[in-house]
C-alpha cells in the first residue's frame, strides 16, 4: 500500500515539474488578430502591420485568401472573371457584389479569428464600386484580394467582427458599403480645375525611384467617434500617407465620416466609422509605418485597441 501511495506522490509531482516546460513551449497566450491574405506579402505596409500588433501585445495571423463559389480558379487565380485592364468583368464583381459571402470558405478561414486588420495595397477594381467606374489610371490591380477582402468584409461586418480597415482597407470598407470612391486624386483635382500638391503620396523624384509616404495632419471632425475616443484629439499631426485613390461620399451608407483633410480647399476622407457595430474603424493612412520607423505611441493606440478588441473576445 505505501508502495502504491510514494508512486503515485512521485507521479503528482513529476506532472507538476512537467507541465510548465510543455506550457511556456506551446502555448502563446497573446490575442490573436487576424491580417486579410495577399499575396504580396512582404511590403512594408503589409510587414508593419503584422509588427505593430505584435508591439501592441497581439499575435498576427495572416489568413488564407476566401474564395468565392460563384467564380472560378485555377491554382487560386481567377479563370475567365478579369478582362484586358487585369479587372473584375462587369459579371464578375456584380456576382461578388450580390452573393457577397455566401458560400465561400470565410467561415474556415476565420474560423478562431475574433478580431482582424485589413492592411493597404494595390487599387481596388472599379467594377467593384457600387456604382462600377471604367479605369482612369493603372497602377496594379489584384481581382483575386478584392474579391477576397470583399467577401471577408462583407462577412465581418454581418457578424459584427472588429475590423481596423487602413488604407486601401478602408476604402474596401466603403466599396463594400456602396460609397462613391476617387480613382485618383489628381485626376479628381484637375477635374475641379484645381492644382493639387500630392500631400497625400509624394511623387518619385525621378521616374522609378523610391516615393516615401507624404506627412500631414488629419482633423477629426466628431467628437462622439471611435476615432477621437482613441486618439483624444481633434487633431492628428504628421500622419505617414501613401494614397491616390480616395473615398468621394459616404451618403446613403451606414457608415459615418469621422476625420478629414483639407486639400485645395477639398474635404478628402480620411477615417470612416460604423456606430452600429462594435469596433468597426477605417482609416486613409498608415500609423504602422509610424509604429515601426519611428516607434511613435500615439500611432501604436490603433493596434492596442484591436488587440484589446481580441482579448474581449477571448
Amino acid at each position: 500500500m505505501l508502495t502504491k501511495v510514494m508512486t503515485l506522490l512521485i507521479a503528482f509531482m513529476l506532472l507538476f515539474v512537467i507541465l510548465p516546460v510543455v506550457h511556456a513551449e506551446d502555448a502563446d497566450l497573446r490575442p490573436v488578430v487576424g491580417v486579410a491574405w495577399r499575396s504580396d506579402q512582404e511590403s512594408e505596409s503589409f510587414v508593419a502591420v503584422c509588427k505593430a500588433i505584435e508591439a501592441a501585445g497581439g499575435r498576427p495571423v495572416i489568413l488564407d485568401q476566401v474564395l468565392s463559389a460563384d467564380l472560378a480558379y485555377e491554382n487560386n487565380m481567377l479563370a475567365g472573371s478579369t478582362n484586358a485592364d487585369g479587372i473584375l468583368t462587369a459579371e464578375a464583381a456584380k456576382r461578388v457584389r450580390c452573393n457577397t459571402w455566401q458560400g465561400s470558405n470565410v467561415e474556415e478561414v476565420m474560423d478562431g479569428i475574433t478580431a482582424i486588420v485589413f492592411p493597404g495595397g494595390e487599387d481596388i477594381c472599379p467594377s467593384l464600386y457600387y456604382s462600377p467606374q471604367p479605369v482612369e489610371t493603372r497602377e496594379g490591380f489584384s481581382p483575386e484580394r478584392d474579391v477576397s477582402d470583399f467577401l471577408l468584409m462583407s462577412w465581418c461586418l454581418e457578424k459584427d467582427i472588429p475590423v481596423l480597415a487602413i488604407c486601401r482597407g478602408m476604402q474596401l470598407l466603403a466599396v463594400v458599403s456602396g460609397a462613391d470612391m476617387i480613382q485618383d486624386l489628381t485626376l479628381y483635382m484637375n477635374g475641379l480645375g484645381k492644382e493639387y500638391g500630392y500631400e497625400h503620396r509624394n511623387e518619385p523624384e525621378t521616374p522609378g525611384a523610391y516615393r516615401d509616404f507624404a506627412s500631414h495632419d488629419v482633423k477629426v471632425t466628431a467628437e462622439d467617434s471611435l476615432l477621437f475616443r482613441l486618439t483624444g484629439t481633434d487633431t492628428i499631426k504628421s500622419v505617414p500617407s501613401w494614397h491616390h485613390q480616395a473615398v468621394r461620399s459616404v451618403e446613403g451608407t451606414r457608415l459615418v465620416v469621422t476625420a478629414e483633410t483639407d486639400t485645395a480647399s477639398e474635404k478628402i476622407i480620411e477615417a470612416i466609422e460604423r456606430p452600429d457595430k462594435t469596433f468597426v474603424l477605417g482609416i486613409q493612412y498608415h500609423p504602422e509605418i509610424a509604429v515601426v520607423r519611428e516607434t511613435d505611441e500615439p500611432s501604436l493606440i490603433y493596434f492596442t485597441a484591436i488587440v484589446n478588441m481580441a482579448k474581449q473576445a477571448r
